[in-house]
């Protein structure tokens, strides 16, 4: 199934009924009161976070969404029913937003959690509502008040507790190949992995965790290169970020180290908060070099990134050094849960630093959003639209005589 992350869908909540106007008239009752009912409530449209979805493509070619209108009042005091409401089904972490204010209405971050986006017109009354001591026959209703209506944008950001960084062919999907049951696709050209991959990865019988492989950055992919800039997203939401180094690249291109230093720069252009995320190094094809050799490098990407945090030299094809790998990530998760369960200070500071990350992910792909918008109409840049563009003449002076051109 193709995998679609982002989508812009119309919808509308349904009208509110009218409310009916109705007199009694049964036999030997000429003049009987007013009997008219009310018109029913519209129904509201409802987002679902269903877990049984990876991908928003449902909402790819049908875009507009209507809630049914309420029924108008009938006669005999009776109410209109009320429309049914709408739910649209939506995977497991998606952000709804509205596409005019981009204001963020909700996230959909729990299995079952319900979100309402457009709420229903109120009914209209009838014109029983409007009798009085000195108003016998009311003659007044109202109609049913219009549902509200909304262009929404949904964003999915999977879910996962360890995200992989790396260059394209740094060996990521080969990596979450060997510790999971995920089978990405795996190639010896770049940018194998075209969407996300989702493994997870069984530590003991009772513990694991879930691990996000996302398509390789290039350098100038926090400016739109490649493919990267798209998925960087869905690593907004991880706990633990492991940044991958190929430590054999192929001769004639980049070292390790300088390859190890694009991704650093490219994640901190991206969203300087995501750079502060906990994150390990993770140096792979250790059993492609000899020992002098594969020792020299390991030391010069750890000097060039001026590296302090954990490192760990595996080789993700023969399983060297994985298991231990995966067993620390599996610790870290766990007394991380246990300090947010203990420390409300940890807590609030994971807090203020994904709402920023949140913040920076979102500004960033607007951004280029906006200039792929620019791009398309012909314009490179906003600063390319400049003096020469100004007409003088369809401005008026406000302070000067108005000028007339007669022709003769």
């Amino acid at each position: 199934m193709k995998f679609v992350d982002e989508v812009s869908i119309k919808v509308k909540a349904g009208d509110g009924g009218n409310g009916c106007m109705s007199f009694r008239r049964e036999k030997f009752i000429e003049n009987g009161g007013p009997n008219g009912g009310d018109g029913g409530d519209g129904g509201s449209i409802y987002m679902v976070a269903d877990e049984n979805l990876n991908t928003l493509v449902d909402y790819r070619y049908t875009r507009h969404f209507d809630a049914q209108r309420g029924s108008n009042g009938g006669s005999a005091d009776c109410t209109g029913r009320k429309g049914e409401d709408l739910e649209l089904r939506v995977p497991v972490g998606t952000t709804v937003i509205d596409a005019g204010t981009q204001e963020v209405i909700g996230d959909l971050t729990k299995a079952g959690q319900r979100l309402m986006v457009v709420h229903g017109g109120w009914h209209g009354l009838g014109n029983t509502r409007f009798k009085s001591s000195t108003n016998r026959a009311p003659r007044q209703t109202t109609p049913g008040k219009p549902g509200e209506q909304r262009d929404l944008k949904l964003e999915l950001k999977v879910l996962a507790d360890v995200g992989l960084l790396g260059l394209p062919n740094a060996g990521k999907s080969t990596f979450i190949r060997s510790v999971s049951a995920a089978k990405p696709k795996v190639a010896d050209y770049p940018f194998t992995t075209l969407v996300p991959n989702l493994g997870v990865v069984s530590v003991d019988r009772w513990k694991s965790f879930v691990i996000a492989d996302i398509p390789g950055l290039i350098e100038g992919a926090s400016d739109g290169a490649g493919l990267g800039i798209r998925f960087l997203k869905h690593l907004a939401r991880t706990r633990l970020l492991l940044h991958l180094v190929d430590m054999a690249p192929v001769e004639g291109t980049e070292s390790a180290a300088d390859t190890a230093e694009v991704i650093v720069n490219e994640l901190t252009k991206f969203s300087p908060s995501l750079a502060e995320r906990d994150r390990w190094l993770v140096l792979n094809k250790c059993d492609s070099l000899p020992q002098e050799e594969h020792d020299a490098r390991v030391k010069e990407v750890v000097d060039r990134l001026e590296w302090t945090g954990p490192v760990y030299v595996i080789s993700a094809i023969a399983k060297i050094g994985t298991e231990k790998l995966c067993h620390d990530i599996m610790r870290y998760l766990e007394d991380r849960a246990d300090r947010l369960a203990n420390d409300p200070a940890y807590k609030a500071e994971l807090a203020d630093l994904d709402q920023r990350i949140e913040d920076e992910a979102r500004a960033q792909l607007q951004a280029l959003d906006d200039k792929r918008a620019l791009r398309r109409s012909g314009v490179k840049s906003v600063h390319d639209i400049g003096d020469d563009d100004w007409d003088e003449e369809d401005v008026d002076d406000e302070d000067g005589p108005e000028i007339i051109y007669v022709r003769d």
